[in-house]
């Protein structure tokens, strides 16, 4: 019943205050199942590991020959596999790959996800500025009704210009409808992406407004180099090799030593029994185990030339956005969007004192909407560039970048 209560309070906690991006990942990487499972695959790979330092088991026989006491031989011996070759070297160094490469994905999980809620809390936190630009758009539109109204009981316009400001009013009032279920479903995403109900998630915290930082060509260059998805490529290239030492140790067959007593009850005597067995390798000495592994090392260095060409075309792409919003951020925000304020204002006040048609408020309108989506929607894309460079690179760079 306490961890019931506890629950709910904790819920209620979380729903009390907006969600910054930095509690959101670190609720993300505490409760994603997707993550669950790739530590529980680290910790398996740790069990492998130990396991392939194992050595044989010796074994223990009992012969006995004839069923009659007075002439019954009794043997008794114990069998101990001695490996050569150097296979359990072998198999141990596969095991540590395979746990380094678990380790490594798991990082990279990590810097998926952490990118992934990055991008789900600003689509977020866009979707809440679509919200107040709607609303914005609203008021825009009724205090156009308002002045349309106000000329026309004053008998300067005709009823039709009213008409057209009311139906883009009621435009206005749609999109504010389709900004809050835009907002919704963007709230749904990061709840799931945090492992969190949909009322944990009320609104993000955060700034639109601030952007990410666009890292220059040397700074990417060093960062690519311990890429996850490199590094995981290196790592099969290693393991694979692991397993080639391994097929190969495999020609050199191993020996089998027995140490034991055989009792003789006719004779009343004890004798020493020991021996060896080798198996000769005649038929198999498994050249296709080894072709299979040579050519499976090939593949491991075939893929990591296609995961650099590939990385190296992602990075560049996502910097290529990332700069590219920065700069259309900046001319919206710094040049586009003061000019249409003006304008809308210019045409606004020009139309109250009958300077202007209502037609010419109507496009000043629009253009000053458009321009607004326009600077939401950039922000998203560099928002969303900055994301994917995060999710390539393993690594924040914001932080990075302010050091």
């Amino acid at each position: 019943m306490r961890s019931l209560v506890f629950g709910f309070l904790l819920l209620w906690a979380s729903a009390s205050h907006a969600l910054t991006l930095a509690e959101a990942q670190d609720l993300a990487l505490t409760h994603n199942p997707d993550l669950a499972r790739a530590r529980l695959e680290l910790q398996a790979q740790q069990g492998a590991e130990l396991q392939a330092g194992a050595r044989p088991n010796p074994e223990l026989g009992v012969l006995l020959e004839d069923t009659r006491r007075a002439t019954r031989t009794s043997t008794v011996q114990l069998s101990q596999a001695i490996e050569l070759g150097g296979k359990r070297a072998a198999r141990q160094a596969v095991a540590a790959q395979a746990r380094e490469q678990a380790a490594v994905a798991l990082a990279a999980r990590q810097a998926e996800l952490r990118a992934a809620v990055a991008a789900a809390f600003f689509d977020l936190l866009g979707a809440q500025e679509q919200q107040r630009l709607a609303e914005s758009s609203l008021a825009l539109a009724r205090s156009a009704v308002n002045a349309a109204d106000k000329r026309m009981q004053a008998g300067k316009v005709p009823p039709l210009e009213l008409a057209k400001a009311r139906v883009a009013e009621a435009g206005a009032r749609a999109e504010v409808a389709q900004a809050q279920s835009a907002q919704l479903l963007a709230r749904g995403r990061l709840a799931a992406l945090c492992g969190q109900p949909l009322q944990a998630v009320t609104q993000a915290n955060g700034d639109t407004a601030t952007l990410p930082h666009a890292p220059d060509d040397r700074r990417l260059a060093e960062w690519m180099i311990e890429a996850p998805a490199l590094r995981l490529a290196q790592l099969d290239i290693a393991r694979r090799q692991a397993l080639t030492d391994t097929e190969r140790a495999r020609r050199v067959p191993d020996v089998t030593v027995t140490l034991g007593a055989k009792r003789d009850a006719e004779l009343g005597r004890t004798q020493a029994v020991i021996g060896f067995s080798l198996p000769l390798p005649i038929n198999d000495r498994n050249q296709g185990g080894l072709l299979e592994a040579l050519r499976r090392e090939d593949q491991a260095r075939e893929a990591l030339t296609n995961a650099t060409l590939k990385l190296q075309t992602d990075v560049a792409d996502a910097a290529a956005r990332l700069r590219l919003g920065r700069e259309q951020v900046a001319l919206l925000r710094h040049d586009a969007l003061p000019t249409a304020q003006t304008a809308y204002d210019a045409a606004l006040k020009g139309y109250e004192l009958g300077k202007f048609a209502f037609l010419d408020v109507l496009d000043a309108q629009r253009t000053l909407v458009a321009l607004r989506r326009q600077l939401l929607q950039g922000s998203a894309d560099t928002h969303r560039a900055a994301a994917d460079l995060d999710r390539l690179l393993g690594r924040s760079i914001q932080t990075d970048s302010e050091d």
